[in-house]
């Protein structure tokens, strides 16, 4: 099977893993190189082509990966159908403890977990999405490892020996000193034996002082442990000896439900479970690039587009499309590839261990989180939006914001200031008046209408400058034109001599989470020319940010910091 891998597809994906499982997020190409052990020429080529697809970035001399690499993992998480048949049963014994909970899946000599409701407090959990937790060291894993047979606690033992202090698993501390080996396998097949006799396992802050956590099976229709589901606490809340009597009732039953669901459905990759309350639908995945967008990439890029690399991702990020899996036919039909060309890549993946068969359908592995998920799991809106603000202010030699709304005011998450002699002193953090700031007419505008009536009932009327609309009938009407056009124009409001121009920025159900604005001084040019001038680059930069928001905020809740 090696003999028919895609070389270049290999070597992306080693630049990408090398990348994700970085200490630090900024590489150099030299550095990439080292990890991967090749030469420099390749290096420079894969880049350019993950740089084309979207999935890093070039800062200086540094290369980064972008938000857009999380769609592979995505392509996992859609295709396994755990994560949409049992995501609502997670929500939903969160809010019934009012405590952590996670789902966790077998993955090699560990516990993935694959999706999570957190509850964020002074000390709340702190792993994300496409985490690898050792199996000897959390409830997951332990409760996971109680249903192995020999071959399995084989595999364990052999990737242990290579990892004694548990450098490959970043979201644990690693190890002060290293077990004896015959230490570790007792200790997990003591605590196995014990969680398959109690169907449960408690964590007694095996991972980390402080942190508690119960862990219990969740079995598919055959009987076999597909995943475990985790409520995880701290040790100012429970103590180790309250805490499962406290939460085993309430797991039992949410277990009951995720495996009666997975019985209607007739497996973990049929349709998934209603949409529990609070849950929207999730959108349907971003379509892989076809053989068509791959030529006229290739036609631009010229040599240094590797047309190879470039059809495995896509033959990787088609399973978003398909839950269950692909056949090579249905590969090559969601990507516009030949058979050949499909197959090739499908071999590939199985070859790197992040895919298997059965029969003869394809199905991705929980190890494609490793490509950069993990890591991007923790972004917020804030970290999406600055390098494309940076950019737009660099496009237009202009400053350039995001804001939110906070109560009355817009608050700034982000800002990119230019290097011009007259400049405006704001922060991330700066808090402004929503009604005569074009973000804040943005935010407004989304608002309910008795809401909305609230906030114009409200506002301050006395005017900042002599140009500020103060009577609630014309701040209404601003604010309504600013839904009508899907922007907002504000000349002189907040301070004479600055113009500014907004557009929403939307979630990926469509809500209107921030606003993105540009900040001009008003004799440079008319209201008319900055709208001419400023709005494409402004509405092009919100859809860059949009898409990037809805690949990183599928499988998590939007954080707005």
């Amino acid at each position: 099977m090696s003999g028919e891998a895609v070389g270049p597809l290999e070597r992306g994906l080693a630049v990408l893993h090398a990348m994700a499982a970085n200490p630090s997020p900024r590489m150099r190409r030299s550095d990439l190189t080292a990890a991967t052990g090749l030469l420099r020429s390749p290096v420079d080529r894969i880049v350019a082509t993950l740089q084309r697809l979207g999935y890093v970035r070039a800062d200086g001399r540094d290369v980064l990966l972008t938000p857009r690499v999380m769609e592979l993992g995505n392509a996992y998480l859609a295709s396994c159908g755990l994560v949409d048949a049992l995501e609502p049963y997670v929500v939903e014994l969160a809010d019934e403890l009012d405590e952590s909970v996670s789902l966790a899946v077998p993955d090699r000599d560990g516990a993935r977990l694959i999706t999570q409701a957190v509850r964020r407090r002074a000390l709340y959990l702190a792993f994300h999405i496409g985490d690898l937790l050792p199996a000897e060291r959390s409830a997951a894993g332990v409760v996971l490892a109680s249903g192995w047979e020999e071959a399995q606690f084989d595999a364990w033992r052999a990737l242990r020996r290579a990892d004694l202090l548990d450098a490959g698993f970043p979201a644990v501390p690693a190890r002060d000193e290293a077990p004896a080996e015959d230490e570790s396998e007792r200790c997990l097949r003591s605590r196995a034996a014990v969680a398959r006799r109690a169907g449960w396992a408690l964590d007694e802050e095996w991972i980390e002082p402080g942190l508690l956590a119960v862990a219990a099976p969740v079995r598919d229709p055959a009987g076999r442990i597909l995943a475990a589901v985790s409520v995880l606490t701290h040790t100012s809340r429970h103590t180790a000896a309250d805490f499962p009597g406290h939460v085993m009732p309430r797991l039992r039953a949410a277990v009951g439900r995720m495996e009666a669901a997975l019985h209607r459905a007739g497996g973990p990759t049929d349709p998934p479970a209603p949409t529990a309350r609070g849950l929207s639908p999730r959108p349907a995945a971003r379509p892989a690039p076809t053989a068509q967008d791959l030529r006229e990439s290739k036609g631009e890029l010229g040599m240094e587009f590797l047309e190879s690399l470039a059809r495995g991702l896509a033959v990787l990020s088609a399973f978003g499309s398909a839950g269950g899996g692909l056949t090579i036919s249905a590969a090559a039909a969601a990507t516009g590839l030949s058979r050949a060309t499909a197959r090739r890549a499908l071999l590939t993946l199985h070859h790197l261990g992040y895919a298997d068969s059965r029969g003869s359908t394809c199905r991705l592995l929980p190890r494609v989180l490793d490509l950069g998920h993990a890591r991007l799991s923790c972004l917020t809106l804030t970290d999406i939006s600055r390098p494309h603000l940076a950019e737009l202010a660099a496009l237009l030699g202009e400053s350039a914001s995001v804001a939110v709304l906070d109560e009355d005011d817009i608050r700034y998450l982000a800002r990119a200031a230019t290097s011009r002699v007259l400049r405006i002193d704001i922060t991330s953090g700066t808090r402004l008046p929503a009604g005569p700031t074009s973000m804040g007419r943005v935010l407004l505008a989304a608002l309910p209408p008795g809401e909305l009536a609230a906030r114009i009932a409200r506002t301050d009327r006395r005017p900042l400058t002599p140009y500020t609309l103060t009577a609630p009938r014309r701040l209404a009407a601003a604010v309504a034109a600013a839904a009508r056009d899907g922007y907002a124009l504000v000349d002189q409001e907040l301070q004479e001599g600055l113009r500014s121009l907004a557009v929403p920025l939307r979630d990926r159900d469509g809500r209107v989470v921030a606003a993105l604005n540009v900040a001009v001084h008003a004799g440079r040019s008319t209201p008319r020319e900055t709208v001419e001038r400023v709005l494409p680059a402004l509405r092009d930069t919100a859809s860059r940010i949009e898409d990037e928001l809805a690949t990183a905020f599928a499988y998590v809740p939007l954080v707005v910091e």
